[in-house]
């Protein structure tokens, strides 16, 4: 897969959302490179293998460029060798709302306590259904990008959101 990502990012209330999934993943992933708002990423995902490129933020974090391609799990474990130093642990719980699906994360290790929702949208301005679990948006606000988790993990900062801002 390969194309412009165009996605909201939110906080999450609660755990409702585990009960609505329809399915859910562990997630293991690392990074080759980060730096400049460009990232080079493998990603463990079940039993599949991924390697994800990714460029700047545009449009206030809204959108931005990414490559996709499926890699064996060998593969994905030899690239993991390669990695800066950080790992993202996490499961992805898949919530349908209306017409679209929001994946969201529970975070684990470093990252403990941060649960985060996402909306893949065909464009910037289309509309979609929140889910009563959806909190503050934090599109663009980079101390949510799993990069900068890698690096600043949420245990280090994440008492300092105040319960408005969930």
């Amino acid at each position: 897969m390969s194309g412009m990502e165009i996605e909201r990012k939110f906080l999450v209330r609660g755990s409702d959302y585990k009960q609505r999934a329809y399915a859910s993943d562990r997630i293991k992933q690392g990074y080759i490179c980060s730096g400049h708002g460009r990232t080079v990423r493998v990603r463990l995902r079940g039993d599949c293998g991924y390697l994800t490129i990714k460029g700047p933020s545009m449009d206030g974090g809204l959108s931005r460029y990414e490559f996709e391609k499926e890699i064996t799990t060998e593969e994905a474990e030899q690239l993991f060798r390669l990695c800066e130093p950080g790992v993202i642990d996490k499961t992805r719980y898949l919530v349908k709302s209306g017409q679209h699906t929001f994946e969201v994360d529970e975070f684990y290790g470093d990252n403990e306590g941060l649960v985060m929702a996402e909306v893949e949208l065909r464009s910037a301005d289309e509309p979609f259904e929140k889910p009563d679990f959806i909190g503050k948006e934090v599109t663009g606000d980079r101390r949510f990008y799993n990069s900068h988790l890698r690096r600043m993990p949420f245990i280090l900062w994440g008492k300092t959101l105040t319960e408005e801002y969930r």
